[in-house]
């Protein structure tokens, strides 16, 4: 049975109602609330529907406090204090972690090589890790920077405020890749080459990230667009199209930087998800889970 089937009607899975197998893969990591034995005060909500109420947020952009109360999910600020105490706890980063692991497991990460890029978004209610940006005429907003392996699959994501320049963030990116494992040996983190537009032509940031034994491929400042390198760049390009199709990620409405992020991270994981199940496409499941394979 699909995981709040229940509680939207019989039919097609909506997307915010979690599966079986990423629920099979989170629920370990979620941290146990013991319940005191006097004054217990009111049961808590299943971790299960809170989280299709955080999903629910994060594809349809709705305000916590208009989270429908008939999908029994639960208030929205219930559904905000969950996903701000499990990113205290380290759930989405470990979750993403996990996900990359058997991502590699099944041979479908490719780390011979990554791409970088940024993305701004508008920030409406300030906070911090935003900025003047340069490129929406001095607007608040914040930025997103993701790096992704081969085939697009994010491997860090941050947030910082929309005057940053790209390359600033270059080294935090990559030192921001997870260690990954899912192979024999030790883990996996550092792609062998970099693919970068001209934005990241900076000799003083190329030189650390060649003694990080990685080899950077970036497109030459004042030449002329069409060097060649955008047919291995364009994956990062997709993965934006990706968490941007989250419209918790389009806009920034959170105040606190840290709450974003988690969401930015918890897009991540479900792309990886996705891309798992992708892998494990003809192998039959009568409950949509897929194997673990690490």
């Amino acid at each position: 049975m699909w995981g709040c089937a229940a509680s939207t009607g019989v039919g097609k899975r909506k997307p915010w109602e979690i599966e079986d197998g990423l629920w099979e893969r989170m629920e370990p990591l979620l941290p146990v609330v013991e319940r005191r034995y006097r004054y217990s005060g009111r049961k808590r909500l299943d971790q299960r529907k809170v989280m299709c109420g955080i999903l629910f947020v994060l594809y349809t952009g709705i305000r916590w406090e208009f989270l429908p109360q008939e999908l029994g999910f639960g208030s929205g600020m219930t559904c905000w204090r969950r996903l701000r105490d499990w990113n205290e706890a380290g759930v989405w980063q470990q979750l993403h972690e996990l996900l990359l692991a058997e991502l590699r497991a099944g041979d479908v990460l490719d780390l011979s090589r990554a791409a970088v890029d940024g993305s701004h978004l508008r920030a409406l209610k300030g906070g911090d890790a935003t900025g003047r940006s340069p490129v929406d005429r001095g607007k608040t907003g914040s930025k997103h920077h993701v790096i992704v392996d081969a085939h697009g699959i994010p491997l860090a994501a941050t947030v910082t405020g929309g005057n940053r320049n790209d390359v600033t963030q270059l080294l935090p990116l990559i030192h921001a890749v997870p260690p990954i494992r899912g192979k024999r040996g030790r883990p996996r983190r550092r792609p062998g080459v970099l693919y970068a537009d001209r934005g990241y032509d900076h000799d003083i940031y190329q030189r650390p990230v060649r003694e990080l034994g990685i080899r950077p491929l970036i497109a030459r400042r004042g030449t002329e667009h069409g060097s060649g390198l955008g047919k291995n760049r364009w994956v990062v390009e997709a993965a934006f199209a990706l968490l941007h199709w989250f419209r918790r990620l389009r806009i920034r409405w959170e105040i606190r930087a840290d709450i974003h992020q988690a969401f930015l991270t918890l897009g991540c994981a479900i792309i990886c998800w996705r891309r798992l199940k992708t892998s494990f496409a003809r192998e039959p499941s009568a409950t949509g889970s897929v194997p673990k394979t690490a």
